[in-house]
């Protein structure tokens, strides 16, 4: 494991700039692994974020039920902020990796009383992560609208459950819709797991502004290909998990890979040097 200043920030002058750091291929491994004791550590604060977005998921089947080219966008779009309303797992690993208490008090504190740390309330550090869950949020706006249009408008047939999007989509004879759902949607999420990836910790753990954090994030990403690659498609396929048993997975797929992506953070960026949004 080594480390190297991100080459973005190489001209942006002497303040302090989160390193970047290289990990082994299997790293992602352990991540998972650590993710699993602090969801077991954290108990049932961890489950109800689970829980609750599971709950979620379940409202947006509910009222898409019989659009599947809605649910089918809405379902992909919903993960798409689901790092951000991941936060406070990320602090409730970071409590217990300072020792701390990792329970309810946590959440409250992250998502109530974070502004009190900031005495600008007009700085762009103030409004950093509503800045990027509100950039997340009209990403995953933008994907229903294409996915809704593109299924809508090219399927040979309406399109109103999971069956008739397997028969007409996934498994059609003629054309490439199918192949072109899949590509559009990589596109996606592609820049936004590399946006993302380490993003989010870092904003919730030092004062750096959102372009720092995103770029970093990036920076990561092009530091660690392979491993971080692993990293997508495990998320993808855990998710994928938690999805196909009829959410219920979600209970225990989204807190595991909420608290691992903190460990995959600590791994894979250094920012010591920077000051910490909360003194231990």
């Amino acid at each position: 494991m080594h480390t190297t200043p991100p080459k973005d920030f190489a001209a942006a002058g002497s303040s302090p700039v989160p390193c970047v750091r290289s990990v082994a291929l299997t790293q992602p491994l352990q991540w998972l692994v650590a993710g699993w004791h602090d969801m077991h550590r954290c108990g049932w604060v961890s489950l109800a974020h689970g829980t609750a977005l599971a709950f979620c998921g379940a409202v947006i089947v509910f009222v898409a039920r019989d659009r599947f080219w809605l649910l089918a966008g809405a379902i992909s779009g919903f993960l798409v902020v689901a790092p951000v309303l991941a936060t406070s797992l990320y602090a409730l690993s970071r409590a217990l990796e300072r020792g701390k208490p990792a329970g309810v008090n946590v959440v409250l504190k992250t998502w109530l009383n974070w502004q009190g740390q900031h005495q600008n309330k007009f700085g762009n550090e103030y409004w950093c992560l509503v800045q990027f869950g509100t950039l997340l949020a009209l990403a995953a706006t933008g994907w229903v609208i294409t996915s809704a249009a593109l299924i809508t408008l090219l399927a040979p047939v309406q399109i109103a459950t999971p069956v008739e999007f397997v028969k007409h989509v996934v498994m059609a004879k003629e054309g490439f819709l199918f192949e072109i759902w899949l590509g559009l949607g990589g596109l996606l999420a592609a820049p936004i797991f590399a946006s993302t990836a380490t993003a989010i910790p870092l904003l919730l753990d030092r004062r750096v502004t959102l372009m720092q954090a995103v770029l970093t994030s990036w920076e990561v990403v092009l530091a660690n290909p392979l491993p971080m690659a692993l990293w997508a498609a495990m998320i993808m396929s855990i998710t994928l998990f938690g999805l196909g048993t009829a959410l219920l997975g979600l209970i225990v797929t989204i807190p595991i890979l909420g608290h691992a992506s903190w460990h995959a953070y600590r791994d894979l960026v250094d920012a010591s040097a920077l000051p910490l949004q909360e003194p231990d």
